[in-house]
């Protein structure tokens, strides 16, 4: 089939219509609250239906559904002004944690309490002025003033009712001059000694500052006389300064010290702390910062609402967990990385790099506030000023991420429940039969015998290792799972995996250092745990996966459990590091819960200190042991996560639940995860947990198209929800959206190559690419392949059309190629998306390769090519080209690869071959192009100096112009519309 012809196998008739639309405000503060559902066992569903708004809060007593009120609706008579001297605006405001409510009399607050306590806290001190003096559960008056805190009742929500004040004589101050360095400079800072929340405070401590790249600074505040653990991730430290950076740094040395780091292109405060917010415990780490905006984005892993971050005193644990998503809770992986869009539309981004348990605040003056349990306070700024460059510049420091194999690119399908050969076999003949594109199956637990790595089932799956090979010979790829924990009580005789394992000593251990440490996964008996962070683990890791290559011949690894998670409870000592005397905001509050104990061993210290580096390290271990066992590019996909993880594993977002609102959180999380330097990374089309409706299963079919890691999976016990089990119908609307995924194919895998190379993302937010429109920046439910497709996705149920925001470009309509009207752009309008279509839009200005599809990557990857040319308001566009043989280990660093710049301007296409490392393009071709966007109908196209015939052209009435050639892949294509 013709990609071409792929693209407009239907048409859609677009009408416009603005919408009206309100939205309920999470940050509503708690008083204006009125609970919609004070009965018990509120959901989301129920609280929708009764119109209501909902919005979770980990606070008890605040409502989760309810109806809003407005501010604005407290009459003159109850308000108590809050800011009478003159100057008063919605900023100064709120800074004082006071209402706003502008209005036509003027002699009405605008800026008002509701109380005369609020009033008299507020006022006398003001909400950006706090440190948060007691931040753990259980706070009163009498144990707040025993520590020298001041106690001031709010009745705004989440505000700290305990705290001492950030200018205050607390924290630290400059002990002498600041020391030049090399790369920067050098604080020593001494502790006041009037408050001490959890003991054992450090004085002095060390702050250096080094000047690493010209938009890279670093500054970390660390215990000068004795070591304490840091993150082993290796992050280049130049030894002299960077000449001319785009930054300063300012100290201001009063009561306290303040630090700033300042843009200096615009004279932006991009960080400005107190040091007296800096607490530097033995176990208690703080720093609070003002940032420019209230633009948050990032911070993981976490099911954050909504993409743009709520600042309303927002609390967030960071500690590696095996959770299904839920609100507010700690998910699998820890990424304490934020980006902020400044006021000017500049941005930036900021790494704290620490492994421990943690927790960080959004308040909404704005600032933030980091806490955490050990290791040292480390962190990274990055200039930008682009959203692109801040993620190019961050992936520069942490690792650029791994080029995936082309085949996983394709469709992917798994799920816990196969339960036996025949099963699994009926589920890929019913894909074949429905000519569904298909490239890898994914065998979960249930392959295993007994659920123990390195085996099979051979009576459940008896003659696995020739189906595989089977499946390769009709393109289809074989993905193992693999878990973190080995049994230690095998009661049939010996377990290889174990006895090797117990002979080089590779596990955690005890306190003791000796023993192995011991939890529950799902083998037989209790189970041990590796230590990756071993060298001498990785070794047992690749034999071990090697040997097993010999008994199922399989293509890539899927590493889970490995946050890591034991099902039972860990019996631990009662010491500071199994209790430590701060718990960070976390689920159930206990960091041995459903894993091992914190005061275990591994072999870079603590497990306290290295807890939610497991699945980091066993992704690295994984990714050298899949590449040595298949001799081909590596595939890895783990659950836990951590900074620096993207240089080896993709991710999917766990085990999220069959609802429409996950559709909605899945967007956010891929959006997240290309910021974390992960963008090999989706969620479980149709849900996990759960059983999908025949409609939210296809309208996630329709989205997970275009994850870029695209799989349907779902949990033991649960219905089949595989794209053929539904029927013709289904499997018909399946079949052409995934087949405009394969389409699209080359565009994407180009996407990774600047990720792999550049560090750019592949899926992004309509905010990261127009900035300075403040309307994309809390648009989280449409989405971007690179910079040029919008991805459009029904997220509701029963809905045939929806509202899309165009921002000012030129869009064309996939199907189509009409073009959105002007009168469109900047706006909101209603388009129809009946069952069987999901909106797609291409920005005018770029180029898209494209190739013919078929039903797996090695069937299409020797398919004609083609050229989508989309033009901007100038009739220009540019676009790039990458191609190699999709598995070969290293292509782009051995240089083994084809790629090409394209380049239409002036009615004129020129391609540009940078690299012609890849043997094999010379027996490919572009055999259609798609030009979007002429104003005049041309009189003639050459290709390559020589007139086309007409009968190879088709005009369009809406400006598309298809044409038909046959031109190798190798050679420069020039293409001239005259």
């Amino acid at each position: 089939m013709k990609a071409v012809i792929l693209l407009r196998f239907c048409s859609m008739v677009l009408a416009a219509q603005t919408v009206n639309s309100s939205s309920c405000s999470a940050s509503l503060r708690s008083q204006f609250r009125k609970d919609c559902h004070p009965e018990p066992e509120a959901s989301e569903d129920i609280c929708l239906a009764r119109s209501c708004c909902w919005s979770p809060s980990k606070f008890p007593g605040i409502p989760w559904c309810f109806e809003a009120i407005d501010e604005c609706s407290i009459v003159a008579a109850e308000r108590i002004d809050c800011h009478p001297e003159p100057g008063a605006n919605e900023a100064t405001c709120k800074n004082r944690g006071c209402h706003w409510c502008a209005n036509e009399n003027p002699n009405v607050p605008f800026c008002f309490s509701i109380s005369k306590e609020e009033s008299d806290c507020t006022t006398k001190f003001p909400i950006n002025k706090r440190v948060d003096c007691h931040p753990q559960p259980g706070a009163s008056k009498e144990i707040c003033e025993a520590k020298g805190c001041i106690w001031c009742s709010e009745m705004i929500a989440n505000v700290p009712w305990c705290f001492y004040l950030v200018d205050g004589p607390y924290g630290y101050t400059l002990n002498d001059q600041p020391e030049k360095t090399a790369q920067g400079w050098r604080l020593m800072l001494n502790k006041h000694d009037s408050i001490s929340l959890f003991g054992n405070d450090i004085s002095p401590v060390a702050m250096d500052i080094e000047f690493h790249t010209k938009n890279r600074i670093r500054f970390k505040v660390y215990d000068p006389n004795n070591k304490r653990f840091e993150v082993p991730l290796n992050i280049d430290s130049p030894p002299n300064e960077a000449v001319d950076p785009d930054y300063d740094i300012e100290f201001l040395n009063s009561t306290t010290l303040y630090f700033r780091i300042i843009r200096k292109t615009t004279g932006t405060i991009l960080w400005d702390t107190s040091l007296g917010g800096l607490i530097f415990s033995n176990q208690f780490l703080q720093m609070k910062t003002t940032v420019p905006s209230t633009l948050i984005y990032g911070f993981g892993e976490h099911e954050h609402p909504s993409f743009k971050h709520d600042m309303n005193f927002v609390k967030y644990g960071m500690f590696s967990r095996d959770q299904s998503p839920v609100a507010f809770s700690n998910l699998y992986g820890v990424h304490p990385f934020y980006m902020c869009i400044e006021n000017d539309f500049n941005t930036h981004g900021v790494l704290l790099l620490n492994s421990n348990a943690q927790d960080v605040t959004l308040n909404p003056q704005p600032s933030i506030t980091f806490r955490t349990i050990g290791g040292i306070l480390d962190f990274y700024v990055f200039l930008g000023p682009t959203p692109e460059n801040v993620v190019q510049q961050y992936t520069e420091a942490i690792g650029r991420p791994y080029l995936p194999p082309y085949w996983s690119l394709g469709f992917h399908l798994s799920r816990w429940g196969y339960h036996n050969m025949n099963v699994l076999k009926n589920t890929i003949e019913r894909l074949k039969h429905y000519d569904i594109p298909h490239d890898v199956l994914h065998g979960d637990i249930d392959y295993m015998e007994r659920q123990m790595d390195f085996t099979y089932d051979k009576i459940n799956f008896a003659g696995l290792p020739e189906y595989i090979e089977e499946l390769k010979k009709d393109g289809i790829h074989y993905v193992i799972i693999l878990d973190p924990f080995l049994t230690k009580d095998e009661p049939r005789g010996t377990y290889r995996p174990f006895e090797l394992g117990q002979e080089m000593g590779i596990w955690i251990n005890n306190s003791d250092g000796v023993t192995p440490a011991v939890g529950k996964g799902w083998p037989p008996g209790d189970s041990v745990f590796p230590d990756y962070t071993n060298p001498t683990t990785a070794l047992w890791w690749i034999q071990m996966c090697m040997e097993f290559k010999n008994v199922l011949d399989y293509d890539g690894i899927w590493i889970d459990m490995n946050e890591p998670s034991s099902s039972q409870q860990s019996r631990c000592a009662k010491n500071n590091l199994n209790n430590p005397p701060y718990m960070p905001d976390i689920n159930g509050r206990i960091l041995a819960e459903k894993t091992l104990c914190p005061d275990s061993k591994t072999y870079l210290g603590n497990h306290y200190d290295t807890h939610s580096l497991f699945g980091w390290s066993q992704a690295i271990s994984t990714f050298y042991a899949c590449q040595n066992a298949t001799k081909k590019r590596a595939f890895v996909l783990s659950r836990s996560t951590f900074v620096g993880s993207g240089q080896y594993t993709g991710h999917w977002l766990g085990d999220n639940f069959s609802r429409w609102r996950d559709m909605h959180m899945s967007i956010i999380g891929i959006l997240e995860f290309n910021l974390f330097g992960i963008p090999y990374v989706g969620a479980d089309i149709c849900g996990f947990n759960g059983e999908p409706t025949y409609e939210l299963c296809l309208r996630w079919m329709q989205l997970g198209a275009f994850y870029p890691f695209s799989r349907n999976h779902n949990a033991f016990g649960n219905k089949e929800q595989d794209p053929g089990v539904f029927g013709e119908k289904f499997a018909a609307v399946s079949r052409s959206v995934l087949k405009i995924r394969y389409t699209l194919l080359p565009y994407l895998y180009t996407l990774f190559y600047h990720s792999h190379v550049s560090g750019n993302t592949v899926v992004r937010g309509l905010m990261h690419e127009f900035t300075s429109d403040p309307q994309t920046h809390g648009i989280d439910k449409a989405f971007l392949w690179g910079p040029a497709l919008m991805i459009t996705p029904v997220l509701d149920e029963g809905a045939r059309s929806l509202s899309v925001y165009f921002p000012e470009a030129s869009w064309f309509n996939l199907y189509t190629g009409d073009e959105i009207p002007v009168s469109w752009l900047k706006k909101f309008v209603d388009i129809p998306a009946p069952l069987e279509i999901i909106p797609l839009f291409i920005r005018g200005g770029y180029i898209l390769p494209m190739q013919d599809p078929a039903r797996t990557t090695a069937l299409s990857h020797q398919n004609p090519f083609g050229l989508v040319i989309a033009l901007d308001e100038q009739e220009e566009a540019s676009g790039s080209f990458f191609w190699d043989d999709g598995d070969s280990i290293d292509s782009v660093e051995k240089e083994v690869y084809f790629y090409a710049e394209y380049k239409f301007t002036d009615r004129e296409l020129k391609t540009t071959i940078i690299k012609h490392g890849y043997i094999a393009i010379t027996d490919q071709s572009y055999d259609t192009i798609q030009i979007l966007g002429l104003s005049e109908k041309p009189t003639m196209i050459s290709v390559n100096g020589k007139s086309i015939s007409s009968d190879r052209i088709e005009y369009h009435s809406n400006g598309k112009i298809n044409l038909w050639i046959s031109e190798p892949l190798s050679q420069e294509l020039t293409i001239s519309v005259s």
